[in-house]
């Protein structure tokens, strides 16, 4: 009987330590399509090429022996694209499933990518490092070459399990539902999330996949296009953070998706298109969709501190196919971080990649040579900032966002105390400044995390920032609150940021998250005297 009870103990104990919307909220994510992050050693570095649409030679062991590109860059998770088996067969005309969107059978792993010892092993290593591990699945639909597919290659066999064919009309939320993604070229089967038997199936299927591999988070693809009601059973038998893909760019449409009665959070769209509208040359250079993005979010979204901020990834063409200045990153990307949500950089995006749709944003990212970049700098720096202030005693983290200033050519977002001036005038230097009005006194001194350069703060409270050298953001934070950051001179705390940012990690150093609950729990069974095996 103490056997069953230890066991009991052991299931609560591994749902108290999963990681939470809350523990994620204060995380960065570096997003990776597995096929395309790293090659194993011998392996060709000249063989991918993008546009045929095949395996390039990725796999989970190539990620987990490259991680400290992405850690040494301050990213606290890692989102991986789907762990589950593919379509096996003849090629299609969208050639093959590299990217590990076409599901076949769920319950099974993609053998392309390594074994269940593989995938754990990455896991391991990811929660060695103080890090979270976010998983992409599809529960939406699978995957076939007819509308009428051989069912028993599924987990879900039967007929009833799918609903009818039809081609989705994009105006009706019923049709986007139960419809069939995909074309007539490769069909997307939609799985019936409306029966009882598929309900309770996944639920058991997610369950395990979580704990099996020890999954942090989850990212849901095409969380749209199944019936709402689906999510908070799905999302509770997971027992972790779910953010779903809603390829919405209308705040409208896109909010009711993130709460109780859905999923924890969504994608930004809608703030994606507003700073693609806002900072890419040539392009609008509509400052005010960002703006008014803001205001309908936090009137909206059920928590705006949650939602995925992100300018590139495998569905959207790359920044640098949508805006030839590297300014106009690096000021969009200064708002990804600087504000509310949390930071999602596409693998990739750090090394300018500029492919445009699908399959052209999804390269290799070896021929970069994983180059210390001006992009990987900038971020690096975010980084750094952004789990320091994490970590503070201000509360940072919850602080709401606001407006500061709006211009045709700037504005500004203060976020606690730290103040981010942003531009989209590009890098040629211009005869042009933004007055930003902050709430400090003046000669308050402050300073640009991104140059190290003083800022004194003028009468009425004003900062001036002039564009004579380009359009450069600029992120001011109190000089005297930069103590133990690491940056611009400053002291670092427990030796690194890098240290000091997965402090609150959840995960000791050397061992997984399981590892430290079933330390925990047998702690607590021995001092109740519970720890006898009859």
């Amino acid at each position: 009987m103490a056997l069953v009870h230890f066991l009991f103990l052991l299931s609560i104990f591994r749902v108290a330590f999963a990681a939470t919307a809350e523990q994620w909220r204060g995380r960065s994510i570096y997003q990776i399509i597995v096929d395309r992050y790293a090659l194993p050693a011998g392996a060709d570095p000249t063989a991918c090429d993008t546009g045929k649409q095949t395996w390039c030679g990725g796999t989970w062991a190539t990620i987990k022996d490259n991680l400290d590109y992405i850690q040494d860059a301050g990213f606290t998770a890692i989102w991986i694209s789907p762990v589950n088996q593919n379509y096996i067969g003849e090629r299609t005309p969208y050639g093959d499933p590299y990217h590990g969107y076409w599901i076949q059978d769920i319950s099974q792993l993609n053998d392309r990518f390594g074994s269940a010892d593989d995938l754990k092993a990455l896991s391991d290593e990811v929660h060695r490092r103080g890090m979270y591990l976010m998983v992409d699945v599809v529960v939406n639909n699978v995957m076939a070459l007819s509308q009428n597919p051989d069912l028993t290659k599924f987990m879900f066999k039967e007929q009833e399990q799918y609903h009818p064919y039809c081609s989705v009309d994009y105006t009706n939320l019923t049709s986007e539902q139960d419809c069939w993604l995909g074309d007539t070229n490769v069909y997307l089967p939609d799985v019936n999330t409306q029966d009882s038997t598929v309900v309770s199936t996944y639920q058991s299927w997610i369950k395990d996949l979580v704990q099996t591999y020890n999954i942090d988070g989850l990212r849901i693809d095409a969380a749209k296009h199944v019936n709402t009601d689906f999510w908070p059973q799905f999302c509770g038998a997971a027992g972790v953070f779910c953010i779903g893909e809603v390829y919405e760019t209308e705040v409208d449409n896109c909010s009711p998706y993130q709460g109780p009665q859905a999923l924890d959070s969504v994608l930004n769209y809608p703030m994606y298109a507003a700073l693609v509208d806002g900072f890419a040359i040539p392009g609008a250079l509509n400052l005010s969709a960002i703006a008014d993005t803001m205001a309908q979010s936090k009137q909206k979204f059920k928590d705006p501190g949650l939602l995925g901020n992100f300018l590139e990834n495998h569905d959207v063409p790359r920044w640098g196919n949508l805006s030839v200045d590297p300014q106009s990153l690096y000021n969009a990307m200064a708002f990804t971080f600087m504000s509310d949500g949390i930071p999602i950089v596409y693998y990739g995006q750090e090394q300018y990649f500029y492919g445009a749709s699908d399959p052209y944003n999804r390269e290799p990212l070896w021929p970069s040579n994983y180059t210390n970049t001006t992009a990987y700098q900038m971020i690096t720096t975010l980084n750094q900032l952004r789990n320091f202030l994490v970590n503070s005693t201000d509360d940072w983290l919850h602080s709401e966002a606001q407006l500061l200033t709006t211009t045709p050519h700037g504005m500004s977002v203060m976020k606690g105390n730290v103040i981010s001036i942003l531009t989209n005038i590009g890098s040629p230097p211009a005869n042009t400044s933004i007055a930003v009005y902050t709430p400090f006194e003046n000669n308050f001194a402050t300073t640009d995390i991104l140059s190290c350069r003083q800022w004194a703060v003028g009468s009425n409270g004003t900062v001036e920032v002039q564009y004579t050298r380009g359009g450069e953001p600029v992120i001011l934070v109190p000089s005297d609150h930069l103590q133990g950051s690491g940056l611009c001179g400053y002291s670092a705390q427990n030796g690194s940021s890098k240290a000091a940012a997965n402090v609150s990690s959840g995960a000791a150093a050397g061992f997984s998250r399981f590892d430290a609950m079933m330390t925990s729990a047998v702690l607590v069974l021995l001092s109740l005297g519970s720890f006898v095996f009859n």
